[in-house]
């Protein structure tokens, strides 16, 4: 199973996005939780790219790619954003009070405890954040 999508770098394309992760859930068989997890990862990181990626008032388009190979799921986010690797952003501190806790930091947690791989990749011009989860 090979699907991608392009959307545009605005809230309201998210409703395509979580459409496009439904759809791969019914085409899997993938449980719903496991669906809803992947959905919150998903959006978590195309909502960082929509408000973080370009200077406000920039139009750009935003990829996504689902590829299932065997027990693996991998999603690959792309765009042509200002640089920045998700992976080595510190790890909220779950220690602390959440309502003492800084704003943010809890996208890239939460992505990295549900999904079993997460890269980081900067090639020509283009942010390339891929996902890996195994499935069963």
């Amino acid at each position: 199973m090979e699907k991608e999508i392009c959307i545009k770098n605005r809230m309201d394309e998210l409703v395509r996005v979580n459409q496009f992760i439904e759809e791969i859930g019914e085409e899997l068989g993938l449980d719903m939780e496991l669906q809803m997890n992947l959905n919150l990862v998903i959006e978590e990181m195309v909502v960082n790219v929509i408000s973080y990626a370009y200077p406000e008032g920039t139009e750009a388009d935003i990829e996504l790619k689902a590829e299932s190979k065997g027990k693996e799921l991998t999603f690959v986010l792309t765009d042509r954003g200002r640089e920045f690797d998700p992976t080595l952003s510190e790890s909220a501190d779950m220690d602390v009070n959440p309502a003492e806790r800084d704003l943010g930091g809890m996208g890239i947690y939460i992505v990295k405890n549900i999904m079993n791989e997460v890269t980081y990749q900067r090639l020509e011009g283009k942010n390339l954040l891929t996902m890996k989860k195994e499935i069963k």
